[in-house]
């Protein structure tokens, strides 16, 4: 998602962007239904450059990003496999199944600690738990199950979309005028109204049950939510994108903002055993 999601596009721009976000959701799929090594790979390579987004706009030295992707890299693949191995992914799952996460938590929030202290910057400390917490959640939620996961990025694409249309078509009084100054009331209800609408369809489609058919309009307040708050950090850094590398698009932080609360709560949601599915 993009903190300027209701922003008007420049025509000549339409195309690219149209292209570009073709090209992700595809690619996003295929990682998706493969799953395994493939999957935690692309969750690697999204979050290193998150995290180099995150120094850039923190005015933080491109190094000690850097030395963060090392510890992103023993998270996300060697400690998610040692407590949620591949080879067992979609197998039978209980709330029990989940209690490795913890775990894996509390290595996040070492590593965390352990670049703070390196760096010297607390800043950077905070950067990787903000983007290293949601991508592991995102590893075990494809674990669990990849209708699970695929649920995640729908409900959160929808909520994008449907928020842009419906701020655009209706507008109408401003959401949060000095945080971001597009964003209305009518595009944040118009995500809650889709990402309801298309969570309930997805989950009755995929046979994935409660709480996941109730809960698409919460997941969509949560979306907009993280989208705020990137948007909140760019405008306290002055930067109107949080990077370059998706045309049209602007940085992968610009793009998974709303994903990444997103991908706690449903986590959340299967730790605390409330999905009967």
């Amino acid at each position: 998602m993009s903190g300027d999601a209701e922003d008007p596009i420049p025509k000549s721009d339409l195309p690219t962007r149209f292209v570009m976000a073709v090209v992700m959701i595809a690619v996003a799929l295929v990682a998706i239904y493969v799953g395994g090594w493939l999957f935690r790979l692309l969750v690697l390579a999204g979050a290193s450059v998150m995290l180099i987004e995150w120094a850039d706009m923190h005015r933080v030295r491109r190094i000690w990003a850097y030395l963060g992707i090392p510890l992103l890299t023993v998270l996300l693949l060697i400690v998610t496999e040692t407590l949620f191995p591949a080879a067992l992914q979609d197998e039978f799952i209980s709330a029990a199944s989940f209690d490795p996460t913890w775990q894996g938590f509390a290595v996040a929030a070492g590593l965390a600690l352990l670049l703070g202290l390196v760096t010297r910057r607390p800043t950077m400390a905070g950067g990787f738990l903000y983007i290293a917490i949601p991508a592991f959640a995102l590893v075990v939620l494809s674990w669990a199950w990849f209708a699970i996961l695929f649920w995640v990025m729908v409900v959160t694409w929808s909520t994008d979309i449907f928020a842009y249309f419906a701020g655009r078509s209706i507008g109408g009084p401003k959401l949060a005028p000095r945080i971001s100054p597009s964003k209305t009331w009518a595009g944040l209800a118009g995500g809650v109204v889709g990402a309801a609408i298309v969570g309930a369809f997805v989950a009755y489609v995929l046979d994935l049950g409660s709480p996941f058919f109730q809960l698409g309009g919460l997941m969509g307040v949560i979306a907009q939510g993280g989208d705020l708050y990137e948007s909140w950090m760019k405008r306290r850094a002055g930067v109107k994108d949080s990077g370059t590398l998706l045309p049209g698009h602007g940085g992968a932080l610009d793009r998974l903002d709303g994903l990444l609360p997103v991908a706690v709560v449903t986590l959340g949601l299967l730790m605390a055993g409330l999905w009967t599915g």
